[in-house]
């Protein structure tokens, strides 16, 4: 298949761009500046990293003409404020997907992949949350406005837990932390989730490739064990190398913190939006779906692996 991978240069990304190529699909990679990035030098005769901004009606039908499946990874976890989310959630999570899915429809494209996230809701106590759940819905009614085109095509959508694995930025970012603090004091540290294997995201994504019954389906991608955020946080240091005391937070000096880090220069390592996202569990409804043929991988068998190496 000819394989469209928006966000392919990021960490779901590259691990998904190199499991399509080992399976003889050829990919697309759309990206800003094609001579840069960690994907930089690596066109193939079956991969071509293109330079384009999806954010440009133009470009992104250039990038989506011609491909048999298109997956969009886009997403970010902070945004300026707003209700019923901020302006950056809104162009990245809702305005995106929204205009993917015309593009797809426009070039009867058969499968449009989107990334979304465990606990997408348009009730949720967040703006990141409620703009996933937003994103899921363009996605639905652009499919249900294009019903009648013969050629419309159909739509899945994967709502993954915390995604860990090699190059992640959450236990690496823990860790990192354990290197300079001897106590670690952590907002959020009783909320539970249930953290699934980069690795085991990729091989979902494949497994459902012209799937007929991940026509219009939602699938929840979770690894096999529940954490508080708090275990989270000591395994990472213990993992590391360092044994470290996590200091739960109360409710309001965690706003605090969290607005603290929202003042320094440069992305928060917490939002009061992403504390907001921890007041619900984010853990799966069950095992992950027999259509997905997979036994998700255990942070015991991965992350130590990474960790332990610094």
């Amino acid at each position: 298949m000819q394989v469209l991978v928006v966000g392919g240069t990021g960490f779901i990304g590259r691990q998904l761009v190199a499991r399509l190529l080992a399976q003889g699909h050829s990919v697309r990679v759309p990206t800003r500046q094609a001579n840069a990035g960690p994907l930089a030098g690596a066109d193939t005769g079956a991969m071509v990293v293109v330079q384009a901004d999806v954010h440009q009606d133009a470009d992104l039908d250039r990038a989506v003409a011609g491909c048999d499946v298109v997956v969009n990874l886009v997403g970010i976890l902070h945004s300026r404020s707003g209700q019923p989310y901020g302006v950056d959630f809104d162009q990245a999570h809702v305005q995106l997907p929204r205009r993917i899915a015309q593009a797809c429809v426009k070039y009867d494209v058969a499968q449009l992949i989107q990334v979304s996230a465990l606990g997408a809701d348009a009730a949720a106590p967040s703006g990141y949350l409620r703009s996933k759940a937003a994103g899921e819905a363009v996605i639905a009614k652009v499919y249900a406005d294009a019903a009648a085109h013969a050629g419309a095509g159909s739509y899945t959508v994967f709502r993954p837990s915390v995604v860990f694995g090699p190059e992640d930025n959450f236990m690496n970012m823990f860790a990192k932390l354990a290197r300079f603090l001897p106590v670690l004091p952590i907002a959020g540290a009783h909320a539970k989730m249930q953290p699934v294997y980069v690795g085991d995201v990729a091989a979902a994504i494949t497994q459902v490739l012209g799937l007929p019954t991940a026509r219009q389906a939602i699938y929840e991608l979770a690894g096999p064990r529940i954490y508080t955020l708090g275990q989270l946080v000591q395994l990472a240091a213990q993992w590391s190398g360092r044994k470290r005391w996590v200091l739960p937070l109360p409710h309001v000096l965690g706003q605090l913190q969290a607005w603290v880090f929202e003042c320094l220069p440069g992305q928060p390592l917490m939002s009061r939006d992403n504390l907001a996202s921890l007041s619900v569990d984010n853990v799966s409804a069950g095992p992950m779906h027999p259509d997905l043929g997979l036994t998700p991988k255990s942070m015991e068998d991965v992350v130590p692996g990474y960790l332990g190496a610094r």
